[in-house]
C-alpha cells in the first residue's frame, strides 16, 4: 500500500477541488466522505489482498452514516427557541434524521444498542438506497463533469473499490479530511436558513455535533473507575476524585468515540498526555487491559453508551502508531517526560496485537 508523492499531491488538489467545485445542497457528501475515510483506517494494514482492503461495502458506508449522523438526532437550540432538529438540507428535513430521532424517543441510547433492535435492517436498507440514490456518484462531480479520482462509479454494484494509491492517501491525510469535511458540514448546517433561529452565534455547535456526550463520559468514567481499581491508567496512583475519562488514541487523531478506546486517569496526566500518542509501556498496557483482558466486560458494559468494538479500537491504534513512525512523533510517557519513536519500540510486545513493522 503506497502512493507517490505525485499521488499524494494530486489527493490533496481533488480534496480541495471537492469542497470548491462540488455542489452542496447537504450535508450527505461531507458525511460520505468522513465515513470513507474512517473505514479506510479502521481496518488493519496487515491485510494480503490488497483489493480487498480497497474495497468498502454499502453496508459498512450505511453503517458509518448511522453512527456519524446519531448525535445529529438529537435536538438543539443555542437560543431562546424551543429546540429541534437541525435541518441538514436546504429542502426537507433528512428522512435518516427523523427516524434516528423516533428510535432515540423509543430508549435507544447508543448506536452499539440499535445495532442490536428489531429496526437496524430496515434502517440500514433506507440508508443505503440514500447512498445510492445521491451521494454515492454525487460525490465526484466537480464543475458539472463526472471525476472519478477517489473510486469509479459501478451502478448496481454493492461496493466501491478505491483506486490505487487512495487507501494509502486517506490513511496518511486522515485529519487533513475528517477536518475539512467537518468545516465543511458545519458551515452547510449554519448557512441553512431554517437553522439560524436555532444557532445563534454557532458557538457550541462544533462540540454539539461532533463532540463527546458528557453524561455518557461520566458514567465511562464510573465503569473504568470499577475496572481499574480507583488508579490512574497512566502513573498507577489512587485517584482522589472523579478523575477524567482520556482518549488513548487522542481525539485529535481519531476524533470518534469508541468504548474500548477509553482510559481513566489523573486530571494532571490527561491534560500532559494532551493530543500526544503514549509511551510503547502505556500502549501494551491499554492493549493488555481493555482488550485482552477486559474487553469483552467494556462491551457489555458500554454498550449502552457508546459504540463498541474491540477489533475496530486496535486497528485505529495500530494505524496510529504507524503514523507517529512515520513522521518521527515523540511519544508521552509521563508529566513532562517524553520520548523519541523509533521503529524497535514500536513492536507490539502482545502476540494478539498486530506488528506495526
Amino acid at each position: 500500500m503506497h502512493a507517490s508523492p505525485e499521488q499524494q499531491l494530486a489527493f490533496i488538489a481533488y480534496l480541495q477541488r471537492i469542497f470548491t467545485e462540488g455542489d452542496f445542497v447537504a450535508t450527505y457528501k461531507c458525511a460520505l466522505l468522513h465515513g470513507i475515510a474512517d473505514i479506510a483506517i479502521e481496518r488493519s494494514s496487515e491485510t494480503h489482498d490488497l483489493t480487498a482492503a480497497r474495497t468498502i461495502t454499502l453496508d459498512e458506508l450505511a453503517t458509518k452514516f448511522v453512527e456519524l449522523y446519531w448525535q445529529h438526532s438529537l435536538p438543539y437550540s443555542a437560543t431562546g427557541e424551543t429546540a429541534t432538529l437541525l435541518k441538514q438540507s436546504s429542502g426537507r428535513q433528512a428522512i435518516m434524521l427523523t427516524e434516528l430521532s423516533r428510535l432515540r424517543e423509543e430508549g435507544v441510547r447508543s448506536v452499539t444498542a440499535l445495532r442490536r433492535h428489531d429496526a437496524w435492517r430496515p434502517l440500514l436498507a433506507r440508508v443505503r438506497r440514500i447512498l445510492v440514490e445521491g451521494p454515492l456518484w454525487r460525490l465526484q462531480i466537480l464543475g458539472g463533469r463526472e471525476e472519478c479520482h477517489l473510486y469509479p462509479h459501478q451502478r448496481g454494484a454493492d461496493h466501491i473499490c478505491l483506486n490505487p494509491g487512495i487507501l494509502y492517501c486517506l490513511h496518511r491525510f486522515y485529519d487533513l479530511v475528517v477536518s475539512l469535511s467537518r468545516q465543511h458540514w458545519l458551515q452547510l448546517i449554519c448557512d441553512i436558513k431554517g437553522n439560524q433561529p436555532l444557532i445563534g452565534p454557532s458557538v457550541g455547535l462544533e462540540s454539539f455535533l461532533f463532540g463527546s456526550s458528557r453524561q455518557a463520559l461520566g458514567r465511562v468514567g464510573e465503569v473504568l473507575r470499577d475496572l481499574q481499581g480507583g488508579t490512574c491508567f497512566y502513573c498507577n496512583k489512587a485517584i482522589h476524585g472523579s478523575g477524567e475519562v482520556d482518549h488513548f488514541i487522542p481525539w485529535r487523531r481519531y476524533p470518534i468515540d469508541l468504548g474500548h478506546n477509553f482510559v481513566l486517569a489523573h486530571a494532571n496526566c490527561n491534560r500532559s498526555k494532551r493530543d500526544f500518542l503514549a509511551a510503547p509501556e502505556h500502549r501494551d498496557a491499554w492493549y493488555e487491559q481493555n482488550i485482552l483482558t477486559h474487553g469483552a466486560y467494556l462491551t457489555d458494559e458500554l454498550a449502552p453508551l457508546v459504540s463498541v468494538d474491540a477489533e475496530r479500537s486496535t486497528a485505529i491504534a495500530t494505524w496510529a502508531y504507524q503514523q507517529a513512525l512515520r513522521e518521527h512523533a515523540r511519544l508521552w510517557r509521563g508529566i513532562d517526560l517524553f520520548v523519541d519513536v523509533t521503529a524497535p519500540s514500536m513492536g507490539m510486545s502482545n502476540p494478539g496485537f498486530s506488528r506495526l513493522f
